[in-house]
């Protein structure tokens, strides 16, 4: 007899998600013992870190991932965690478990309220009339995951795996393309550039791809106009050491006029129009200005600002925008970066600049770099350029949690690239479980914890509100390096710069090939900047 749990083996294998990433409980028990010897299952202890092993994963892989979660508690505990995957764009197959369908209508022990718990953020969610039903929609979920670019969410009555599989086929296609603008669109935009006498170029997270970059460096070239990387951007859209690299924008409304000024267009490329975190009154851009937008994410074009908005594949349009438009003056002069900074002197600590120098100095091109250091992370903008695609990787919704396991994640979908995730220590304390993935799987990040024993960044906030002090405390006492070793991953702290030159000097140049983690604990000044 071929059994639902069977017929559901054999989808996974179709789809290449032979990885199962959980933290299981008793409703997963029959689907989990026993898995065939062509499965890798993958453990995290928390459901927020399972979903960041996850996301990290796919957006390794470039496909998406299989979770395994357990009814209420597990989908409950990972909601920021998928989230923040919806937000990133991140497909994940997402099997949630439920109490005995045979007596679920009785509300048992452990029986999930699962449909809505998550709201709008799952892309789809599905909880199958039939047990027969169930690897149908396992590959609808998987269809959903991709073009939708977010968590598909099925149910799965614990007893619906032992079943005997029916003879249905799942409807979900095999490969999904993404659309190609049509001629009379690209000609459409490329008048609209061409009639425009100061053309420039907003790089998003959509745009994080070898096939995308290629492109936006031949359209920016032959439009020899600057291109910034969208505020807040999860991912970076555009080599940030090519000339054309013009910075980052800034988070407010005013700040993003200035930067703009002078420009008669915007294309923004991968991209919404645009992220914003602080309400500031005015235009977001100039007043006059045109802003076309290139997307392959209809919401991001529903919600934008933009006066034509192609829904299409960011590479494949800006590749065939570039061979219609005409050519123009060189790019611009890069922008000039900051100066080193002159290390501390005897007694004085550790600033975020001294940790971004040394690693610029030494960090290899091809690194994916994971940042989730909300204080620190302009100035990691601007002395630790991504050289490569997926050179910087962050969270677009802004919740903390996603870096440590994310990171871990990615090691494994690409284990032979150098993996550093750059954290604080309150926003490691949200998926410190992850360091026992990394510690048990043998996974090669080297883990650079900002330690400041503070939340820096909304200390800064509190001050700036002229409301009166902060009633939240910091948070000296944790030492970081201890937790890690507590959970298996080895760790040392760093307090000079001669220790963190050292460590830097021993890690970095072997990272690609290393075989186990490692948490660098560096204490720094609480400085904070946000924008």
């Amino acid at each position: 007899m071929t059994t639902v749990r069977d017929a559901v083996f054999g989808v996974l294998r179709r789809y290449a998600m032979t990885t199962i990433f959980a933290n299981p409980g008793s409703t997963e028990i029959s689907f989990l013992t026993g898995l065939p010897d062509d499965f890798e299952f993958r453990l995290a202890l928390h459901e927020g870190s399972v979903v960041g092993l996850a996301t990290g994963w796919a957006m390794g892989r470039g496909r998406p991932a299989f979770v395994n979660l357990h009814t209420t508690a597990g989908l409950a505990n990972a909601a920021g965690a998928l989230a923040t995957a919806r937000t990133n764009r991140m497909p994940l197959v997402v099997v949630v478990g439920q109490q005995d369908r045979r007596h679920v209508a009785h509300e048992p022990f452990l029986t999930g309220r699962l449909e809505g718990l998550l709201g709008d953020y799952p892309v789809w969610t599905n909880h199958p009339v039939r047990a027969q039903d169930v690897p149908a929609a396992i590959a609808r979920a998987h269809h959903e995951a991709v073009t939708a670019a977010g968590p598909a969410i099925v149910v799965v009555p614990m007893d619906d795996w032992e079943q005997e599989a029916g003879p249905e086929r799942g409807a979900a296609p095999l490969e999904i393309r993404r659309a190609t603008p049509s001629p009379d669109e690209i000609e459409e935009v490329a008048g609209l550039v061409d009639r425009a006498s100061s053309p420039v170029i907003v790089a998003g997270a959509g745009a994080d791809s070898e096939a995308g970059w290629a492109a936006l460096v031949e359209l920016a070239e032959r439009l020899g106009a600057p291109v910034w990387q969208e505020p807040f951007g999860a991912r970076a859209g555009f080599p940030q050491d090519h000339p054309a690299f013009a910075g980052h924008l800034p988070a407010g409304r005013s700040g993003v006029r200035a930067a703009l000024a002078g420009h008669d267009l915007v294309l923004v490329v991968g991209a919404p129009v645009l992220r914003q975190y602080p309400w500031e009154p005015g235009d977001l851009v100039p007043v006059g200005t045109t802003v076309l937008q290139v997307t392959q994410h209809a919401d991001e074009a529903h919600g934008s600002i933009a006066d034509v908005a192609l829904i299409a594949d960011p590479a494949s349009s800006c590749r065939l925008l570039a061979g219609r438009v005409r050519p123009r003056q060189a790019v611009p002069a890069r922008r000039s970066g900051p100066e080193p900074a002159a290390p501390p002197e005897p007694g004085q600590p550790l600033r975020p600049a001294h940790v971004f120098d040394l690693l610029a100095a030494q960090l290899p091109p091809e690194t994916v770099l994971v940042e989730e250091s909300p204080s620190s992370r302009p100035e990691l903008h601007r002395r630790v350029p991504a050289r490569a695609p997926l050179g910087f990787v962050s969270a677009a919704a802004g919740g903390l949690g996603f870096g440590l396991p994310a990171a871990v994640g990615l090691k494994l979908g690409l284990p032979r690239r150098p993996v550093v995730a750059v954290l604080g220590d309150g926003s490691s304390l949200y998926g410190i479980q992850g360091l026992w993935s990394a510690a048990h799987y043998d996974v090669g990040v080297l883990f650079v914890v900002m330690a400041n024993g503070a939340y820096a960044i909304m200390d800064r906030l509190a001050e700036n509100s002229g409301l009166g002090k902060a009633p939240w405390p910091g948070f000296t006492e944790v030492r970081l390096s201890q937790v890690a070793e507590g959970l298996g991953c080895p760790a040392r702290r760093v307090s000079t710069h001669d220790e963190l030159r050292a460590a830097l000097d021993e890690v970095l140049p072997s990272l690609a090939s290393r075989s186990g983690p490692l948490v660098l604990d560096i204490d720094v000044a609480a400085d904070a900047t946000y924008g």
